[in-house]
């Protein structure tokens, strides 16, 4: 082998092993890179609700129909041209107060008519009276018959009954011309008209409008008879206690899915099973001075027993659930990320309630979830969240 070729033969070994040099240093310096990176890199930050607790009881739920506290068809009593309206569609009215006027001008003749025919019946009544007293006194001296004197008193006694019928028929004549002016039984609010002012209407015709009370409103609900009979059993109801006696908590929940701000009592309880359904009705009264809730909605009677205890209550948006059931992440001392399985219960809005896996003061991330697993350090910011509407804000908002 020449001179040259082992000159060139060196020169490539030299070359090659410059460039593993180069990619070994290149490699060395890329992984030192990564670890500082890695060692500098912060914890990911995740939203943390503080679990808190709230007295809860055992509950159960209904589907219920809500009724008007009064209702009232309003009619015609007399018949006549209306001819006045005094209010609007759809408005709330005054107990008393004027709706509707019928024509009263006849009524009001008749009215006249009467006192006069009664003025002219008192009038007879009193001259039989007289003649009467008269022919008393000639009686006993002899002068008229004892026939005579039996007229005179039946005289009388008619021209009395006569008034009286007078005074009934003017009693009937005034009573009709007050049904000439419509006003309200009760307070509430009134629907549409179904009789224009010009029409005319009486005693046959259809209602003219109908009169509805909601405060309070009326919540009417089934129980089957077993769990009837069971709530009874727990409560220590003897039969001649009335169970709307047994406090329990009752809230409505609307078909908005918000709950309604009072609480409710319960109003009626059946004296009998209905043997067709094999259910008790009862019936439960909401205060309801807005008018909020109207008659005939669908809504949901949440009826919760008064012995209560504290329960944890977490957002809902920090429940997830994988082949173990139900779980949540949660933050320990150590600012590290551990998971709790739970046991939930009902549901209070935006919230769950806990029954057994977590306890108050525990932190559960509701926000950054697919950010960290279990184990992973995490930096905590706690949040606030409206356990109404399950909106999350940040302590210094709230």
């Amino acid at each position: 082998m020449g001179k040259t070729a082992r000159i060139t033969k060196q020169s490539s070994r030299s070359l090659a092993f410059a460039a593993i040099s180069v990619a070994l240093t290149t490699t060395l310096v890329g992984c030192s890179d990564d670890k500082a990176q890695q060692q500098t890199t912060p914890p990911p930050a995740v939203s943390v609700f503080n679990v808190v607790t709230q007295e809860v009881g055992n509950y159960r739920e209904f589907v219920a129909r809500t009724e008007a506290f009064q209702e009232v068809a309003i009619r015609a009593r007399v018949e006549g041209e209306l001819i006045e309206r005094h209010f609007n569609e759809g408005s709330s009215v005054e107990k008393d107060q004027l709706l509707l006027r019928i024509d009263p001008s006849e009524y009001r003749s008749t009215v006249a008519e009467v006192e006069a025919d009664l003025k002219s019946k008192i009038a007879a009544a009193g001259a039989a009276e007289r003649d009467l007293k008269r022919g008393k006194d000639v009686a006993a001296q002899g002068f008229i018959s004892q026939s005579d004197l039996d007229k005179l008193t039946t005289n009388f006694e008619q021209a009395t009954a006569a008034v009286k019928a007078a005074e009934a028929e003017l009693e009937k004549a005034k009573l009709n011309l007050s049904y000439t002016e419509i006003r309200a039984p009760f307070a509430g609010r009134i629907g549409k008209v179904n009789y224009d002012v010009g029409n005319i209407v009486g005693p046959s015709s259809n209602e003219l409008a109908e009169l509805t009370d909601v405060d309070p409103i009326y919540v009417s609900f089934q129980v089957e008879e077993a769990d009837y009979i069971s709530y009874r059993q727990n409560n220590q109801a003897p039969s001649d206690k009335d169970p709307r006696d047994v406090p329990i908590d009752l809230t409505l929940r609307l078909p908005n899915n918000s709950t309604f701000a009072d609480k409710g009592e319960l109003d009626f309880a059946d004296t009998k099973i209905n043997r067709n359904t094999g259910t008790v009705e009862l019936r439960a009264a909401f205060d309801n001075p807005d008018g909020i809730v109207m008659p005939g909605l669908f809504v949901t009677l949440i009826v919760e027993s008064t012995n209560k205890q504290n329960l944890a209550l977490i957002p809902q948006v920090a429940v997830q659930e994988n082949q173990q059931g139900k779980f949540v992440l949660v933050v320990d001392d150590e600012n590290k990320v551990a998971m709790r399985i739970v046991k939930l219960g009902r549901r209070i809005n935006a919230m769950w309630v806990v029954e057994s896996g977590l306890e108050a003061g525990e932190k559960v991330i509701i926000e950054g979830l697919q950010k960290v697993r279990q184990g992973a350090e995490v930096k905590a910011v706690e949040k606030n969240v409206d356990e109404t509407t399950g909106t999350i804000s940040s302590k210094a908002n709230s």
